[in-house]
This record gives C-alpha cells, structure tokens and sequence, in this order.
C-alpha cells in the first residue's frame, strides 16, 4: 500500500527480457533501498513490485507480462526516469490517498496549459474508466497523488504546482506521451457493487447497523 507521495526519482539501469513474456528490471534508486530488504514492495511509477536483489543503490525486481501489457511500454526502458515510493509503513501520515500499486492501465497526454507557476495537463480517458473519475476526486497517475481538477466524458485534468513539475517525472511529459493510472479504490469497488445490484442491500445493512447503535 502506498499514498503517492513520491519519494525519489530513479532510473531503470538494466532490463532483461523473459522467454514468458516477463521482465527483470533493476532499478537505481538510493533513497528506496536504503531500508529495503528483499520482499519489501517499492512502487515504480505507480507500478508495486517486489525487490528480489539489493545492493546500496540498487534493487531488482520481475514485472509479469500482464503488468508489462498493462502499463506504458515506454516506462520498460534502459535510461528511464521512474518515480519511486516505498510502501507505507502503518502509523505514517496519509499525505497523499490509498494507493495499491495497482494499474487499471493508460492515458495520454493530450493537452498542456501553462498558467503562471502552475502547469495543468489533460489527458485521454477510455469509457471503461470514465465512471470511475470524478471531478475533487483522487487519481494515481505514474505513482503520483493528485487531485482531479476537471473532468468530461472522455479526458480528465489534473493542475499541478512547481513541487510536483520537479520532483516526479510529469514535469517532462509532452503532447502525446503515455501514463500509468489508477483510479480511486473506492469509487471502484462502489461501481462493482452497482454492477451486481447491491446499493439497496448495502444502505438496508447501513440501516440496520445503524439502528442497532441507537
């Protein structure tokens, strides 16, 4: 579990292709390892992944396949820029919101406005997660806890301050490049429930809890 909050920005170093489709990547990332131990989880621009190898300023780790199909194949590259986050450990301050680590795919870069200090950027938003993104509401992209500033049918935007442009990669996004997201875990188990019809079951339980505690 992470918040979005990241922590440093790191870079992929070596990257070996699997014959099943995998990937080993290596990661530098100082700050990220300097506590890790093998097991530990680390997010990788929004990705959770599990350290397998350690050294000073380094950790590996395997990504599957379906993880590869799902997130911006251009983040799986030798040179590349990642923002890292440690897992949350229990009792730390929730800077961000609930963060799994676990991608419901990508958007792109579809506009870019400069507004004084602040950069606001849109991207592309695919009708199987438009319901799931709502305007003040919390969305992960590339790792990163950000707020919703506008949305439409089909593209969303998030404004972003100085701190953000240079701490994590978004400050070199430009038209046309792709994102890894994630929506709010809340707003996706609300839309699984409404899916099989449960709202009016789960307000009747609500209901009676509530009764019970007068």
């Amino acid at each position: 579990m992470f918040t979005g909050i990241i922590e440093e920005l790191g870079e992929i170093v070596a990257l070996t292709r699997g014959d099943d489709g995998s990937a080993r990547i290596t990661v530098r990332g100082p700050l990220a390892v300097s506590d890790a131990k093998t097991g530990d989880s680390i997010s990788v621009s929004g990705v959770c992944l599990t350290a397998v190898e350690l050294d000073a300023e380094h950790f590996s780790a395997d990504v599957m396949g379906q993880t590869l199909d799902m997130s911006n194949p251009e983040q799986w590259q030798v040179g590349r820029a990642v923002n890292l986050e440690r897992a949350a450990a229990v009792g730390d301050r929730l800077g961000g919101h609930i963060v799994q680590g676990h991608i419901d795919g990508t958007a792109r870069v579809i506009d870019i406005r400069d507004e004084g200090s602040w950069r606001v950027l849109r991207f592309s938003l695919d009708a199987a997660h438009a319901p799931l993104v709502v305007d003040k509401g919390s969305i992960a992209i590339d790792g990163i806890s950000l707020t919703v500033s506008a949305a439409g049918d089909d593209w969303f935007e998030v404004s972003l301050i100085p701190e953000t442009l240079e701490r994590t990669t978004l400050g070199s996004r430009t038209l046309g490049d792709v994102v890894n997201i994630e929506t709010d875990i809340l707003a996706r188990h609300v839309a699984r429930l409404a899916r099989f019809g449960l709202g009016e079951s789960v307000g009747e339980l609500a209901d009676a809890y509530g009764r019970s505690d007068a």
